[in-house]
């Protein structure tokens, strides 16, 4: 047998054993779960019998339980040296044991005969035995109290004894605590005579005060709580309180002291995931009356679960406790996939889309108008699963990658990436991505970054992190390869130059960085052998750059797509999304019909079912042979007719023959969608007290919401004036479209892209060593002091023809960026407001205009920029060979010690940018 055939047998027998053993834990499962009040007979009973299935021999396999002095076997039961056994613990304390052992001797494994992986299968047996008993002993505790307080009525004016004796003959321990919390209540009430039951509680109280001291440390004190105590604290209450008062609060502190199980979980930093889940668990299982738990006791939980399983970020702490309850835990903890002993959390993209699915359904007033908005279903891994990862597969010489040249990370990263991709994954986190697949069955995925750091107020990471799409098709195991080779591929994105720049300038480079993965179902429907949303995008509260001087910053944006919403939130390069104000619907960006036609969306990412990839397609074709079963498509396209766009009537558009546009119009004015996106952003904004970004996707029916967190926010400004007396001959260029207010600093050098030159660049080695030179400019350059102009869109992905292919940190220090559409060529700025791009601009304070050189009364002095001193092949020698396309221009040396100014005016829609004497500095 060839090596390969081996390869292969071994692994289909370690698939069989996994199998065997996962068909183990579901039959034992069905018996816990389908006999939940059954006697322990009748269900070890079982037990015993399903058990050996489990194991490598089954034949000679043999099951035996043990808990308290009663043993379940089978009446054949033989006692071998070949056994394996597990510790059945409730509450912390042994109470049994589950064992197995073979009738005759085998060959020594992991534990003798025995596999690693059945020592972890009998363990989970045990915790499951373990949970069975104490959800038993909880049912019957609760059913006893229910009986007692079924016998009070409102007649018995002294019921509270009834409760009180109860009590005292079966948990004296929880009699003293709630006899504690009864004196402390009355005292706080302000009745006197509790302040004596106090002082007999504490003794040595008497006339402590006058020893206090704020730099002496108190005596200890003994507590005492004897049956007098107890009697005359129930008196004392029963003479201020109402009989109903005061069985509400024993019920009450009742129930709490049966769940501070919960909170010492939550509380205690070495409780594990794995603990904390059962916890929840066993919780649900009591089946508490939260109503009848006090709000501080209530909240201290809601708190410590968002602290323990998403974020301890008191900003998001602070609104979340606000709409959540412990009973949004019970679905969530089980969908978390994490390594033994995981203490990690779920990360800031998670956390934010939990958060605004409570607001949201809190939201009762919106019933009507939110029927349709939903969630995606989500499975999560744990942030410290890459840290397991590390380890397993000892790739610790990634950890200092931050500390090292910002030249060096970009150059290593892609060899990390494939480091990365080419490791193996635990065990544990194998079979939690097979539990992952199993859930979804074959719906396409889309694998999300989580992190830490990530989509907090100030530090968005917007795109620094990987998404990545899976059509999760083919085999099981292939595709859970595939999930596996994009989960590690979106943990080596915390070692890439763009996040590791980005937590520089934000002074989080030492913070400890952890990266949480949300795995979510794509939203959509198949149409043909693609897969896509209706559409898609990205809305935010803000709008912080405008096309009109009407639309006020409040009034909002949408950016819409059909299809996936990547080329909503990425720049792409020869394509335009659809843009509009939810304040001001009625304002668009393309006013006339030829401008609605050219700059409409032409082309759509989707998901390809057949070859497994994520593509991007002609809108157009695929509306012509799709579009009857393309879900809303008469609202997303206009007919054209003569000069004119309407809307489709009647059976319209006859998709093989009319000429129709991709405008959107029926989306935005015959449906509820603006007004749904409008309030959800509005509400949003309003409980976590910023503004917000949301990212959406519909699949025809329902409205999905795919991300939320604060959005990106810059210092709103005043307009700058624009002065009427500059001299012509010191003007660089002017700009009249798409202008916004910023402050501009003086501006001592030029980056200029030169559009003429880079269209000759004919080699993609040549076009791609101006991004790596305009990134080399971005670290030499004094920060903030140098513009950046070029043709068409800096950062879209797609033709690097039209526009030069940088990433944030290739551009993350200039002061401002510009763009350049010429007539003679195909460079033209496309509206990147709401991109991931754009984004960076806006927190970074970085400034953004498109300059339309061949439109009347503007400015364009291009002979400045192309026959100024170039300095490029003094500061970049290795970069001389582009020297007619990458200008780099010494402003004050080519103009007599005169600075580049930069004057924006949104309200004027205005902007000049010329030469200036420098202003005074400043002391």
């Amino acid at each position: 047998m060839t090596d390969p055939d081996r390869s292969a047998d071994h692994l289909l027998e370690n698939l069989q054993e996994r199998a065997k053993e996962l068909n183990c834990l579901y039959r034992i499962d069905e018996i816990l779960g389908g006999h939940p009040a059954h006697e322990e007979t009748d269900v070890f009973g079982q037990l015993i019998l399903v058990m050996p299935a489990g194991w490598k021999y089954p034949q000679i396999c043999q099951a035996k339980i043990t808990m308290g002095r009663n043993t379940y076997q089978p009446d054949d039961h033989v006692s071998t040296p070949w056994t394996l056994e597990s510790d059945i613990r409730v509450h912390g304390e042994i109470t049994g044991t589950v064992a197995v052992s073979y009738l005759e001797e085998r060959p020594t494994l992991y534990e003798g005969p025995f596999l690693k992986e059945e020592r972890r299968l009998i363990d989970a047996i045990a915790e499951r035995i373990a949970l069975w008993v104490m959800q038993r002993g909880l049912r019957q505790d609760r059913e006893s109290w229910e009986r007692v307080v079924a016998k009070l009525t409102s007649r018995d004016r002294r019921s509270w004894r009834v409760l009180v004796e109860f009590l005292m003959r079966t948990d004296q321990e929880l009699l003293k605590r709630i006899t504690r919390r009864m004196v402390r209540h009355l005292c706080w009430n302000g009745i006197e005579e509790a302040g004596e039951l106090l002082h007999e509680e504490l003794p040595a109280a008497r006339g402590v005060h006058a020893e206090w001291d704020e730099n002496r440390p108190q005596r200890r004190q003994a507590l005492r709580a004897t049956p007098s105590l107890v009697e005359r604290t129930f008196e004392l209450a029963g003479r201020h309180l109402s009989e109903m008062a005061i069985v509400s609060m024993i019920q009450s502190w009742i129930n709490e002291d049966k769940c501070v199980f919960l909170l010492q979980a939550l509380e205690n930093q070495s409780t594990t995931m794995n603990e904390i889940g059962d916890a929840v668990l066993r919780y649900r299982n009591a089946a508490v009356d939260e109503s009848q738990l006090s709000l501080a006791f209530r909240t201290s939980i809601e708190v410590g679960l968002l602290r323990r399983v998403f974020l301890d970020q008191l900003d998001f702490i602070n609104v979340a406790k606000k709409h959540v309850t412990v009973r949004d835990f019970y679905d969530l903890m089980p969908r978390i996939v994490y390594p033994p002993r995981s203490q990690g959390k779920l990360g800031g993209k998670a956390a934010g889309l939990f958060q605004a699915e409570q607001i949201v359904r809190s939201a009762t007033e919106y019933t009507d108008l939110f029927r349709n908005v939903k969630f995606p279903r989500s499975w999560y891994v744990a942030s410290d699963g890459i840290l397991d990862f590390i380890q397993s597969n000892g790739l610790n010489e990634v950890y200092d990658r931050k500390y090292m040249p910002i030249d060096r990370v970009r150059r290593d990263y892609p060899f990390v990436i494939q480091f990365f991709k080419n490791s193996r994954f635990t065990s544990e986190i194998t079979k939690g991505l097979s539990a992952v697949l199993d859930d979804f069955d074959d719906r396409p995925l889309i694998v999300r970054s989580s992190s830490m750091l990530e989509d907090r107020a100030g530090s968005s990471f917007s795109g620094k992190y990987k998404s990545l799409f899976l059509a999760n098709q083919g085999t099981k195991q292939q595709r859970l390869e595939a999930l596996q080779d994009a989960v590690a591929e979106i943990w080596a994105s915390v070692f890439g130059p763009d996040p590791i720049e980005y937590r520089t300038e934000r002074g989080l480079l030492d913070f400890r960085e952890e990266m949480g993965i949300l795995i979510q179902e794509v939203v959509g429907t198949r149409i043909g052998k693609y897969f896509l949303p209706a559409f898609s995008g990205v809305a935010f509260s803000n709008a912080e750059m405008r096309w009109s001087p009407r639309i006020r910053r409040e009034d909002g944006l949408v950016r819409m797509v059909a299809g996936l919403g990547t080329r909503a939130v990425d720049r792409v390069s020869d394509d335009y999304p659809i843009l509009v104000s939810p304040g001001q619907p009625g304002l668009r960006v393309n006013v006339t019909t030829d401008e609605a036609e050219r700059y409409s969306p032409k082309r759509a990412d989707v998901i390809d079912l057949e070859t497994n990839t994520f593509e991007t397609i002609d809108l157009h074709d695929l509306l012509r042979a799709h579009g009857e079963k393309y879900r809303l498509a008469r609202r997303l396209v206009s007919v054209m007719q003569g000069d004119e766009l309407r809307e489709p009537m009647g059976l319209e558009p006859d998709w093989g023959a009319d000429h129709f546009v991709v405008t959107f119009e029926g989306l935005i004015g015959k449906t509820p969608f603006l007004r749904q996106i409008r309030t959800l952003f509005t509400l949003l904004s309003e409980q976590l007290g910023m503004p917000v970004d949301v990212e959406f996707a519909s699949d025809g029916s329902d409205l999905y919401i795919l991300q939320c967190r604060a959005q990106s926010r810059s210092e709103e400004h005043a307009p700058d004036p624009i002065p009427r007396d500059l001299p012509k001959s010191k003007i660089l260029f002017s700009a009249r479209r798409y202008v916004a207010n910023g402050r501009v600093p003086p501006i001592s050098h030029i980056v200029y892209v030169d559009p003429d030159g880079y269209g000759r660049l004919s080699s993609h080695e040549d076009l791609t060593d101006v991004a790596r030179a305009v990134g080399k400019l971005n670290a030499m350059l004094p920060k903030r002091r140098f513009v950046l102009i070029g043709p068409g869109r800096w950062g879209s992905r797609g033709d690097i023809k039209l526009g030069v292919n940088v990433t944030y940190s290739d551009i993350n220090n200039t002061a401002m960026l510009v763009e350049v559409a010429r007539k003679k060529g195909n460079y033209v700025p496309e509206l990147s407001f709401g991109t991931h791009f754009f984004q960076d601009l806006v927190e970074a304070g970085i400034r953004y205009l498109p300059l339309y050189p061949d439109e009347p009364d503007t400015v364009f002095q291009e002979c400045f920029f192309t026959r100024s001193t170039n300095v490029l092949p003094e500061m970049l020698p290795e970069f001389a060979h582009l020297a007619e396309t990458l200008k780099v221009i010494d402003v004050p040396r080519e103009s007599d010690g005169e600075v580049l100014r930069v004057l924006m005016n949104a309200d004027l829609e205005q902007a000049v940018g010329f030469l200036a004497t420098p202003p005074p500095e400043k002391p």
